[in-house]
């Protein structure tokens, strides 16, 4: 098992760089909503670089990411002290060396879980959780789809390559089946997961997709969950060069991909390319069809906003299980009372009725016992 490592900014030994806001300016807002204080001094991306040597396989979709979450930061307006970035186990997961903020590079998939604390305890911080397929949707699985669940105030991005890259490339939760790896020689029997839709499940907030080669769709997504109040999820289509290498080829060919890509924008009509359009069909399905034959006035107009998730649901599972018509964007954005915000005003009404109590106290009240 890995150890857990803490890396703060400025340096690997937890020290804070000095600048910005400090956390007595953070804390609970009246109506107990998080409060995550403003910057005092104008970021550049190179402010968010750290001093380690950056070490993933060459043409990694990883370093893509790593380079627009680098400039998506400074526009967060956040002090760096008071971003934290927790990961997993997984290539994914070394992100929080490559950043200087704080961080915590934890063990394999509890991250959500040292998030939540995190989350629940000091809501002057911007947290992020870095984990992969393998990490967040196997072993992680049911801290992800609670952390979700309980609306924590986290923004969770999942790296996606259908692989397990760290250990040298076995079947992941989402490999397609009859995968050949290695440790599937014959092909995978299981079915995968998708993770858009298990988010959803979950009862996710804020959910989206996008995809490692397209920066600025990326940094969109990005602004998006950071804006969200709640639990937000990303899912990254990844590419893994060494393990495998264009899994998601037909979605980055620009001979393809726009035949391809359902961009969801909220308001706007759900089309595949010029010809192709999202339609409701006979039994409340969405399906996909041509214009010409149905007509502009059948196409739907993405609704993000919409309270039931099952319309988001039915969209995600458009594109399963081939890349035919795979929707990029946010499925789902809408407003639920978040855990953070829950717990505070339960704690301030148990404080009211019976003040603020002693920790020692707590422990030697009611019965004791002595064990010789």
């Amino acid at each position: 098992m890995a150890s857990e490592s803490v890396r703060g900014p400025g340096g690997g030994d937890g020290s804070a760089p000095g600048s910005g806001a400090s956390p007595a300016q953070g804390g609970w807002s009246p109506k107990g909503l998080k409060l995550v204080p403003r910057a005092d001094v104008s970021y550049k991306m190179k402010d968010f670089k750290s001093d380690q040597e950056v070490r993933w396989c060459p043409g990694c979709g990883d370093y893509a990411i790593l380079a627009a979450f680098q400039g998506f930061l400074p526009e967060l307006g956040v002090p760096r002290e008071n971003i934290v970035i927790v990961s997993g186990i997984g290539c994914s997961s070394r992100f929080p060396y490559y950043l200087s903020t704080y961080g915590m590079h934890s063990i394999h998939g509890r991250a959500p879980a040292i998030a939540t604390g995190l989350a629940a305890s000091r809501p002057d911080l911007s947290v992020w959780v870095i984990t992969g397929d393998g990490d967040g949707l196997s072993i992680g699985g049911n801290h992800l789809i609670h952390a979700l669940r309980r609306n924590v105030n986290i923004n969770v991005l999942l790296f996606n390559n259908r692989i397990y890259g760290l250990t040298k490339g076995q079947y992941s939760p989402t490999s397609e089946p009859g995968k050949v790896t290695k440790s599937s020689p014959m092909g995978s029997l299981d079915s995968p997961f998708n993770p858009v839709s298990l988010a959803l499940g979950a009862e996710a907030g804020f959910v989206a997709r996008t995809v490692d080669s397209d920066r600025k769709h990326l940094t969109g997504v990005l602004r998006a969950a950071a804006d969200h109040e709640g639990a937000s999820f990303v899912e990254i289509y990844q590419n893994c060069p060494i393990f495998n290498d264009d899994a998601f080829e037909p979605l980055k060919d620009p001979a393809e991909r726009d035949t391809r890509l359902l961009r969801l924008e909220h308001g706007e009509p759900l089309l595949v390319g010029a010809d192709r359009g999202v339609v409701l069909g006979e039994y409340g399905e969405l399906g996909v069809a041509d214009v010409a034959e149905v007509g502009e006035e059948r196409i739907l107009r993405h609704d993000a906003h919409r309270a039931d998730p099952g319309y988001a649901f039915a969209l995600s599972r458009l594109d399963y299980p081939a890349f035919d018509h795979v929707p990029v964007g946010i499925f789902r954005d809408v407003a639920r009372p978040t855990y953070d915000e829950l717990m505070a005003e339960q704690l301030g009404e148990a404080q009211a009725v019976q003040g603020r109590g002693e920790l020692a106290g707590l422990l030697a009240s009611g019965d004791t016992w002595t064990v010789d």
